[in-house]
């Protein structure tokens, strides 16, 4: 049973889904810290209610889609025509490619999968441009420009926060990332963690994309409302970008369930707020506690998750197979992310109690406090910790993107050469702030608190750069062939960029009155926005 349970998670790029494991097991779930959602959400009070009217919702149609993003809208006070709303973000993501994204994209890798697949999966060139992990994971907003005009990369998405490590950077650097590039034909900031950062009061972009010309913000809702079963997500563009999404997508593409969570929401605005405090403050905490584990570095996240490599010599598979047979408990090995590796975990936060237990978890199997012994060999016995993804790092790290050998080559009739990039692009002399440091777990057991990190480690704390620091792109994989795939029939061919459009003027303050402060206020009252359809 044991050994049919673990197989799932050699099956694909994701997790297996908690249904699957509870088949397979026979068995109810897992302890999760796996899967990103918000615990605290929804409330008892709301989910009873669900409860109440769940034959209602799965007997009868939903209202179309144009009907559930007009209440969205009013709730968020945002312009329904400068809004699209998707079966989960990743139906988003994948119109995205097809209508928006040309010959190629760019993206910080390790990150959220769909980002790197689908283009890759419509055969569009993706330019991978990868996190260090002797820095710390942390994105060089300028590095990554210089990067992406080397390329000659024509979209370009930044996750803010990023999926798997947390990684943040503060809404005035966006700002002069999109500012930078607004000669591209796309720039997508993915916020779907947003909402439970709280590094500033308003991180989010999204009034600002509304008047700029080539800019989507995308938002989750199943990840923030702890739902991520009832698929449902949206973004944010002037009116002739979100006018081209939602015009491809299905009138009843959202269901039932997420038209009666969104006329729901207005009542419950005071829980939502609650539990994005409770989250947050769980955060600490749980980066505290993983910090007293030997070997263990924690990175600071903005995310509702963390990101932790585990000692040296613990292989990532191992450790995620032993807790599920042996203590129940789920986690996210991130051995299958390109730019990761096996060493890596993504762990959920998740209230004091269930990281208790999985401290204890973590202790048997990486320490051997139990029958079957460490995890982790002794240090002069220490093996290879990749898990076979050493071959894929060093295929990104060469191709940055090409991935499987020969398909450009097909595509254009002949297998093309990677051009060399400069050694050295020019340096700037803007130094950035010290900030904290990842937790790295003291050998004696002590919490530890966050030490200084180099000015390349800055992740996940408040304030701007000083300046978009320029360094050398010594190292950087070699260049890519500019030619991408040829489009035949379906998807349409994209067009050029819409022009944005005139939006109604909105009045601040449409979200819930966060990020931080727990004052237990309601949604702000619905605004006059029109109804579309």
């Amino acid at each position: 049973m044991a050994d049919n349970v673990t197989s799932l998670f050699r099956t694909g790029a994701h997790s297996p889904s908690m249904a699957a494991l509870a088949r397979e097991s026979g068995e109810a779930g897992p302890l999760d810290f796996c899967i990103p959602c918000n615990p605290y959400f929804p409330s008892p009070r709301m989910m009873d209610e669900l409860t109440h009217r769940l034959r209602e919702i799965i007997t009868y149609y939903p209202s179309s889609a144009d009907t559930i993003t007009a209440e969205l809208c009013n709730l968020l006070q945002l312009p329904p025509q400068c809004v699209a709303m998707g079966n989960g973000s990743t139906e988003l993501i994948t119109w995205i490619d097809h209508l928006l994204v040309r010959e190629s994209l760019a993206i910080p890798v390790p990150t959220f999968g769909r980002w790197t697949d689908q283009p890759l999966e419509t055969g569009k060139r993706v330019d991978m441009f990868p996190l260090q992990e002797s820095n710390g994971f942390a994105l060089d907003p300028a590095q990554y420009i210089q990067f992406i005009r080397a390329r000659g990369t024509r979209a370009a998405v930044i996750c803010n926060p990023n999926n798997p490590d947390g990684g943040f950077l503060p809404k005035q650097t966006i700002l002069a990332f999109c500012d930078a590039l607004a000669d591209l034909d796309l720039i997508v900031i993915d916020e779907s963690f947003l909402e439970f950062a709280d590094a500033e009061n308003e991180p989010s972009i999204v009034e600002e994309a509304v008047m700029r010309p080539n800019v989507i913000v995308l938002r989750s809702l199943g990840k923030n409302f702890g739902l991520h079963g009832v698929r449902f997500g949206y973004m944010v563009a002037n009116p002739g970008l979100a006018g081209r999404i939602r015009s491809m997508l299905p009138k009843w593409n959202l269901n039932a369930f997420a038209e009666t969570v969104v006329f729901m929401l207005k009542d419950y605005g005071a829980e939502y707020v609650e539990s994005l405090h409770m989250v947050r403050r769980d955060r600490l905490d749980m980066a505290r506690a993983l910090s007293t584990l030997p070997g263990l570095t924690v990175y600071p996240s903005q995310g509702n998750f963390l990101f932790v490599r585990l000692p040296v010599g613990a292989e990532g598979t191992v450790v995620r197979d032993r807790l599920l047979t042996e203590h129940r408990i789920l986690v996210r090995e991130c051995g299958n992310k390109i730019g990761s590796s096996s060493r890596f975990v993504r762990l959920v936060v998740r209230p004091q109690e269930d990281v208790r237990r999985l401290v204890v978890g973590l202790e048997s199997v990486l320490y051997g406090t139990t029958r079957r012994g460490a995890a982790v060999p002794e240090l002069n016995q220490a093996t290879n910790y990749s898990s076979g993804t050493a071959a894929v790092d060093r295929l990104v790290g060469s191709t940055n993107g090409q991935g499987y050998p020969g398909l450009a080559g097909a595509a254009n009739g002949m297998v093309q050469q990677p051009q060399q990039l400069p050694q050295q692009l020019p340096q700037q002399p803007q130094q950035l702030p010290q900030q904290p440091q990842p937790l790295v777990a003291a050998a004696n057991g002590m919490v530890g608190q966050p030490q200084p990190l180099t000015a390349a480690q800055t992740r996940g704390t408040t304030g701007m750069p000083g300046g978009l620091t320029a360094v050398a792109a010594q190292g950087q994989p070699q260049g890519f062939p500019q030619q991408g795939f040829p489009q035949q029939g379906f998807p349409p061919q994209p067009q050029a960029m819409p022009q944005p459009q005139p939006v109604p003027q909105q009045q601040p303050g449409g979200w819930p009155n966060t990020p931080g402060a727990s004052n237990g206020a309601q949604w702000p009252a619905a605004g006059g926005a029109n109804r579309v359809g």
